[in-house]
């Protein structure tokens, strides 16, 4: 049997080294690092062996190990976005943070009951998997305009996209306790959404009160690392309780950033760098072990009609952001086409939840999870490839304005 160490230094080094590759041939990184962990699984597999199993100690943490990592990209974004720069884009970031899911969600789960046949339940838990923009693409390149002097469209973005994934997380927790029940979507589960939301705002505002306060009181005598630490423990504490509560609680550990820089803004620089060295790590056991639960026959199965569920759902996607930016007279088309574009990418929430249908061993998780990572190679590349080329000729630096009605 294989020692655990060798395993962690294969998941490890393997991703890095073929991340390293896709990366100097102009595509993300995450998607050498995806391909990595789906080729191992495939060469280990039964009726292969060509290479030897990994420890099964490593899919006994591979849970916790991708909600780390789905915490730590939540908390950069949180960290990055300031009041008075959410002010400025007002309305727009309301919109752009639930319209474009919402209207993917649906399109997707329509895709799904009648491509895959599944129920509506089933249906819409996959939906809502895949009903969510990539914080680890969409966050570092939003952060990478803004320090070219692109402040509008990238604030917009960031902002939007990180409760867009809220809100894809929060109807995904929804239906996944309906599905696990066996039950069926009712008027309960239907208000349970806007609670789960608002609980989420309330525990995070006092979480991130609360943090900002201590930090900034220990300043000198607790290291950046250590406090950094410390905010990963307890964000990680707000999704155990999450679990337990109807409470949205990814929201909430984006809401803990959020008030740390308004409260705090050198403690919240320093942890912001902090965590930018973490999500090194974690970047690449997110991606490879979501490859590694990755099951070929199913993926090839499922090839035609997961691309057309993708498709399907990126047109509602699509829609939702044209009619999100419609109302606000100060943005140009241009500036709107780049925000159809940024909202393209998938790949973190699809990594971090795209197995759980199946590990639940719900009817159904095994094509959900193929169509999720087949939305991950397919556009997570792909809107990269568009956001980096295209910032440049659709949007021109300038700053925000103070309010925005729109």
């Amino acid at each position: 049997m294989m020692p655990l160490t060798v395993g962690f230094a294969i998941i490890i080094i393997g991703p890095w080294i073929a991340g390293r590759a896709t990366k100097a041939v102009g595509l993300p990184s995450i998607l050498g690092m995806l391909l990595f962990g789906v080729a191992y699984a495939a060469l280990s597999g039964r009726g292969v062996g060509w290479l030897p199993p990994l420890p099964s100690q490593i899919d006994m943490v591979s849970g916790f190990l991708k909600t780390a990592a789905l915490i730590i990209i939540l908390l950069r974004a949180g960290l990055g976005i300031r009041k008075k720069v959410l002010a400025g884009v007002g309305a727009s970031t309301i919109r752009m943070a639930i319209v474009p899911c919402l209207l993917e969600t649906v399109a997707a789960t329509l895709a799904f009951r009648w491509l895959f046949g599944f129920d509506t339940v089933t249906a819409l838990l996959g939906a809502s998997i895949l009903a969510a923009v990539s914080p680890a693409v969409v966050v570092p390149s939003m952060l990478d305009l803004k320090q070219q002097g692109y402040d509008r469209m990238p604030t917009l973005i960031l902002a939007g996209a990180s409760v867009d994934d809220a809100v894809a997380i929060t109807i995904f927790t929804a239906t996944l306790g309906i599905a696990i029940s066996g039950g069926s979507i009712d008027a309960r589960a239907v208000v349970t959404f806007p609670i789960s939301i608002a609980l989420g705002l309330v525990l995070g505002a006092g979480l991130g009160f609360l943090a900002s306060w201590f930090f900034r009181i220990q300043f000198r005598h607790i290291r950046a690392t250590e406090k950094a630490l410390l905010l990963v423990v307890l964000s990680l504490l707000v999704v155990e309780l999450g679990n337990l509560v109807p409470v949205a609680s990814l929201l909430a550990v984006m809401t803990i950033g959020f008030v740390i820089l308004e409260r705090s803004e050198d403690v919240a620089h320093e942890m912001a760098s902090k965590l930018s060295k973490l999500w090194v790590p974690a970047e690449i056991l997110l991606f490879v072990l979501i490859g590694l639960a990755v099951d070929l026959g199913v993926a090839f199965e499922s090839g035609g009609a997961g691309l057309a569920v993708i498709g399907i759902g990126l047109l509602g996607r699509g829609a939702g952001v044209l009619i999100s930016l419609a109302p606000d007279r100060t943005l140009t088309w241009s500036e709107r086409l780049f925000g159809l574009v940024a909202y393209l990418p998938k790949a973190t929430v699809q990594a971090a939840l795209g197995a759980i249908p199946l590990s639940f061993g719900l009817a159904g998780g095994a094509e959900i999870l193929s169509v999720s990572v087949l939305s991950i190679v397919v556009t997570a590349p792909l809107g990269l490839i568009l956001i980096r080329g295209l910032a440049p000729r659709l949007l021109h630096p300038r700053t925000l304005p103070e309010v925005d009605h729109a």
